[in-house]
């Protein structure tokens, strides 16, 4: 034990001498959550729409004032006037526009009559979320022109009444669960992956083997390090994440025991699944390698970003194996849920099985040998 714990030592005095490689591991989860947190799940707004109208009629007076009431309040689109629908189509074709509605000649003649009325809308579909946004807004203007103006005594629609449990969860506070999981993740690439094959390449290791310490003394030494190093990126950027995430759930004395079993579970399967991929590395230049392709192949799909159900079958296989998916699961139940340890146990017994499971593979498969 005392030899492990001499390794645990060294390696965190090393780990609290540079500073800047501890800053640095948290910059880029918290850069990410800063920009990406702002960037996406905002709404659509200040698009330009024209308006093509050949009819000019009562009905399309309506049209037209009730797009200049989605201007004036949710501005989702301001409204351009146009004279003919093919310049119209051909400014949303090349961008100037983001969509344009197209009201027909005789509509407000066919309102009247009931003769199966229409508008068009022409959308640059190539930005989905764009001309989703506007489709949506323009189906609801269009349901808001259908509505009677006197309403039947007896309601004879169906009416879907929506329960939220949770106050408006913003796409901030969605991604922090991937940002803190992910500053975990840098913490163990940078600070023990990368470490680890620097140091047999500068010849520290050979500096191991002359001792008589122990191949699972050595192997727990380094992860025992390694976790510590993660758990203390983890704590950090889950308090400075809630705090500008605005989430002050996390002080709570119950729900800073569940994060810190959950820290623990994934510093010890992010420490075991990078110790196994290194074990048998011996140039340092691999891990920096496989930084970016483990980024990708882990962080994506997790469900950090999208839902793991729109996923198709074989991404969703990776999730199932891929341990950033329950530390992800797991930080979400806690710090947007308040789901305590009822919804986390099999989030920490997966990431408590992985972590140890893999050390296990791990030591027989190091060399105590140059």
């Amino acid at each position: 034990m005392n030899r492990m714990w001499a390794i645990v030592e060294r390696e965190m005095r090393k780990f609290f001498r540079s500073p800047v490689l501890m800053i640095m591991s948290m910059m880029l989860p918290i850069v990410q959550l800063i920009i990406l947190g702002n960037a996406y799940g905002g709404k659509i707004r200040g698009t330009h729409v024209a308006i093509v109208d050949h009819d000019g009629g009562p009905q399309a007076v309506k049209v037209r004032e009730a797009c200049d009431a989605v201007t004036a309040n949710i501005a989702t689109f301001k409204t351009i006037d146009y004279a003919d629908d093919r310049t119209a189509r051909e400014d949303v074709r090349t961008g100037k526009l983001d969509a344009a509605i197209i009201i027909p000649p005789q509509y407000s003649r066919r309102v009247y009559a009931q003769d199966a009325p229409r508008l068009g809308l022409v959308v640059d579909n190539s930005d989905q979320f764009t001309s989703g946004s506007i489709e949506d807004e323009v189906q609801s203007l269009i349901d808001a022109l259908n509505a009677p103006v006197i309403q039947a005594p007896i309601v004879k629609t169906i009416a879907l009444e929506v329960v939220e449990l949770y106050p408006y969860v913003s796409y901030m506070k969605f991604l922090l669960a991937g940002s803190c999981a992910l500053a975990m993740y840098i913490s163990v690439m940078i600070g023990g992956g990368m470490l680890y094959i620097d140091d047999k390449a500068r010849g520290v290791h050979e500096g191991y083997l002359v001792t008589p310490i122990s191949k699972l003394e050595l192997v727990m030494g380094l992860n025992i390090a390694g976790a510590i190093k993660a758990v203390l990126s983890g704590l950090s950027l889950t308090v400075i994440g809630s705090l500008m995430a605005g989430l002050g759930t996390i002080f709570h004395p119950m729900q800073m025991l569940e994060l810190l079993v959950l820290i623990v579970g994934i510093s010890i399967a992010f420490n075991g699944m990078m110790f196994l991929m290194m074990v048998r590395v011996d140039d340092p230049l691999v891990p920096r390698a496989m930084f970016g392709v483990l980024n990708t192949l882990l962080f994506f799909p997790s469900g950090a970003v999208y839902p793991i159900f729109a996923f198709p079958k074989w991404l969703q296989g990776i999730a199932i194996v891929d341990p950033f998916t329950y530390a992800i699961h797991g930080f979400k139940s806690i710090l947007l849920k308040d789901g305590g340890f009822v919804a986390i146990q099999y989030d920490l017994l997966f990431l408590f099985a992985f972590g140890i499971g893999a050390l296990l593979i791990a030591t027989p498969l190091f060399k105590r040998t140059l």
